[in-house]
């Protein structure tokens, strides 16, 4: 009988522990008694990560699930905060630097980094915003002011290049879009082809996705729009409607997870760049006004409203094709 060295070259190796392998290669674990074998995953997994330090709901991020960054949002519902958190991976720190202006429901742009961000709209003290302010690491500095104030908006794109588009606005719900090209704010002709507040969003300036939230009357919305940087264009809805979603990604790689349906939920969605797909997966703890970074490989859901108190928890989700270890058995 062949021996599996004879078969392919090598023998299997013996090991205490399970090593980092590329696809396919099979070792014996030592310590567990067992065969083991690295695959790739089929669906995606949450996992949790570290809490808050303060626990919020509608906080906006930026990053990615190894280097995030949450700010704002609110610890209880109707108060707000100002307070700016960094993520390494394992745990929260809470830094020294407060933002300008403390307020809920904030829109940002998710592919900034956790140095380089820009958080603006949201609603303040005095009622629904256009402040706009710039992280570079270490402090925020008040930048031009949105031209249309809102809350609940789309927010998508990097630092110095980013729009706005969606929210509740003085006198209802708006489907204007605004461009951010590092010094000023500027009204794009281009308007969503569905109105509506509690959307999310996922991608960059000139190449992005917003998905969900609430229309001018009363529903959810499973509708999806795909932005080419001049016009918005209706493409295969979502599977679950919902609103005060949190979402990340690419325009055709984005996540879709949590909100209200109108129950609090964990669904999760994955996009392809066609159609939307479930994941058998939901979060841990469903939640709405989730914060949220990273992308659909790799993303970070943070803080939000469980639907009896604002949150603190951290998941970390994993995409499917994700490298995973699987024990070898019988059947």
């Amino acid at each position: 009988m062949s021996t599996y060295k004879q078969i392919y070259g090598y023998a299997i190796k013996d090991v205490a522990s399970d090593p980092s392998a590329d696809e396919g290669q099979l070792w014996y674990n030592n310590a567990s008694y067992a065969f083991k074998l690295s695959a790739l995953s089929t669906v995606g997994t949450w996992a949790s990560g570290g809490n808050l330090n303060t626990a919020r709901n509608s906080a906006g991020g930026s990053g990615t699930q190894t280097s995030a960054l949450a700010f704002s949002g609110s610890p209880t519902g109707t108060s707000l905060t100002s307070a700016t958190e960094l993520y390494n991976g394992t745990s929260w720190t809470t830094s020294p630097a407060t933002m300008n202006t403390a307020r809920r429901n904030i829109a940002s742009a998710k592919s900034g980094t956790q140095t380089a961000a820009l958080g603006f709209a949201g609603y303040p003290i005095s009622g629904v915003g256009t402040a706009s302010e710039s992280w570079n690491g270490s402090s925020w500095t008040n930048t031009p002011s949105l031209n249309t104030a809102r809350q609940l908006a789309g927010g998508i794109g990097i630092q110095t290049a980013a729009i706005v588009f969606g929210g509740y606005v003085p006198s209802g719900i708006t489907n204007a879009t605004e461009s951010w090209n590092g010094s000023s704010w500027t009204t794009l002709p281009a308007t969503m082809n569905t109105t509506r507040a509690g959307l999310s969003g996922s991608g960059l300036q000139t190449s992005g996705l917003a998905f969900g939230g609430t229309p001018t009357g009363p529903g959810y919305l499973t509708a999806t729009e795909s932005w080419n940087g001049t016009s918005w264009t209706p493409v295969n809805s979502m599977n679950t409607a919902r609103t005060y979603l949190g979402g990340c990604g690419t325009q055709t790689l984005a996540l879709a997870f949590g909100g209200s349906t109108p129950s609090v939920t964990g669904a999760t969605e994955l996009w392809n760049g066609t159609s939307w797909t479930s994941n058998p997966n939901s979060m841990s703890t469903g939640r709405l006004l989730p914060g949220s970074a990273g992308t659909q490989a790799a993303a970070l859901a943070f803080g939000g409203y469980n639907g009896t108190a604002q949150s603190a928890i951290t998941e970390e989700f994993t995409g499917p094709g994700s490298s995973v270890t699987k024990t070898v058995t019988t059947s």
